[in-house]
């Protein structure tokens, strides 16, 4: 009786193993083709930061797979975590912080020969001695890490402030940028005793003021100087913008809004910087602003009419209206499904590309539902020929024009990033010799 309950359970288990084993492999075949998927659309490449992996240390556990808030960025391959669509990875660095055997570290990974990224020591300083890079501009997103950053640079300059003689009516830092990373940096310059000086183009909040409006903004819990953990990992952008403005208040930071940096040159034992506002001297600089620079012109016919926007602040306003999306990245279709909820709304989006690629997760199911569904025309490999007062013309790739009743275009094009700004400056990229 026992010997044949003892053999029952053993076939039991040996057909469950077997069932297990072919789930596995059909699962694996799948990731194997996304995988295959996302390297024939150039998404298997990163952005900016991403998961590295040690083969040697994973234990195929799928911590890592469960925890990333982005789906299909990570995948099993052969018992082994594998990077699967790297440019969804944005940087929540949640699979290296549950990995139990530390085998996953989120960053650049091997920069050397990178034209986009400038050339930084470890503690953030540029090929050109006193001046810093903190935040988006180094490479890495997330407003952790700008937070981390401009807190790290500011810690760097203070070691160098306090075992030099100070140079008389010269504030020791310029803080270029009044986003997460420049705002951490003036608190932390605060906290530290160094004098400052901070500007922005625009107003306190940087990238982030441009969201459109209520966008969740996720972070991760980091500690704000002078004010403590920001605990949350999901803010709204004006929940954001008036937390900084309120820590701001509080601690008397000093922002000169509206001031544009246009360069800056070594003099003697300081730095003398050119702004909008006339010339600031200063010890060091930090440069805190972010990559996106001015928005990227389609350099069409009718691109100067007043009804083409290069962002979009509150969909809400926009209703009963012919509307045209420019673009196929996150804030594009973001965009595009956030005026399609309004109501009345006739909204197509043109792609000068054959698909969707780099597009997180829910953004590409979201685009995709909502076409499938009649909400959104799509066009792709098609782009602007011209554009009138009251309709836009499309030229496809089969040598067509598509005129479309119109009343106003959003362009998200990119932005010209200030890379010119730091080869003024003197600042070498990653690809370039240090002299």
């Amino acid at each position: 009786m026992v010997y044949g309950s003892i053999v029952f359970l053993a076939a039991l288990l040996a057909v469950l193993a077997v069932w297990q084993r072919r789930i596995d492999r059909r699962h694996e075949a799948k990731v194997r083709a996304q995988l295959q998927d996302a390297k024939d659309r150039g998404a298997d490449r990163p952005i900016a930061q991403y998961p590295q992996i040690d083969p040697q240390l994973c234990a195929g556990c799928s911590t890592c797979i469960r925890a990333c808030p982005e789906d299909g960025v990570l995948g099993l391959v052969h018992g082994i975590a594998h990077v699967i669509n790297a440019s969804r990875c944005i940087g929540h660095g949640r699979c290296a912080a549950v990995c139990p055997l530390g085998a996953i570290t989120v960053g650049l990974g091997d920069v050397v020969g990178r034209s986009d990224l400038p050339r930084l020591t470890d503690a953030l300083e540029s090929s050109v001695p006193g001046v810093f890079i903190a935040g988006e501009l180094g490479g890495l997103a997330l407003i952790r890490n700008a937070v981390t950053q401009g807190s790290d640079a500011i810690d760097a300059i203070a070691e160098r402030v306090q075992s030099s003689s100070k140079v008389e009516d010269v504030p020791d830092v310029l803080i270029v940028g009044a986003g997460p990373s420049g705002i951490a940096a003036s608190l932390r310059a605060i906290e530290r005793g160094l004098s400052y000086v901070m500007i922005d183009q625009d107003d306190i909040g940087g990238t982030v003021r441009k969201y459109p409006r209520r966008k969740l903004v996720m972070t991760q819990p980091v500690a704000l100087p002078l004010h403590g953990m920001m605990k949350r990992t999901e803010y709204r952008k004006e929940d954001l913008i008036e937390l900084w403005s309120n820590v701001a208040s509080e601690h008397g930071v000093s922002i000169r809004t509206h001031t544009k940096f246009l360069e800056t040159n070594r003099d003697g034992d300081a730095f003398v910087s050119q702004t909008s506002g006339g010339p600031i001297r200063t010890r060091f600089v930090v440069l805190a602003m972010g990559r996106r620079g001015t928005p990227r012109r389609l350099g069409v016919p009718g691109e100067e009419h007043e009804k083409v926007l290069y962002r979009l602040v509150d969909a809400a306003t926009y209703r009963d209206l012919d509307l045209l999306v420019v673009g196929g990245g996150d804030s594009a279709i973001e965009a595009a499904t956030g005026l399609a909820d309004q109501p009345g709304n006739r909204v197509t989006l043109s792609y000068r590309k054959a698909d969707f690629f780099r597009l997180k997760s829910r953004n590409e199911e979201r685009i995709r539902r909502y076409a499938d569904e009649g909400r959104i025309q799509l066009y792709f490999s098609s782009s602007i020929e011209g554009i009138a007062r009251k309709t836009v013309v499309l030229a496809t790739a089969e040598g067509t024009t598509v005129p479309l009743a119109n009343d106003f275009v959003f362009v998200f094009a990119g932005g010209e990033p200030p890379y010119p700004l730091l080869k003024k400056i003197g600042v070498r990229m990653w690809n370039e010799a240090v002299a």
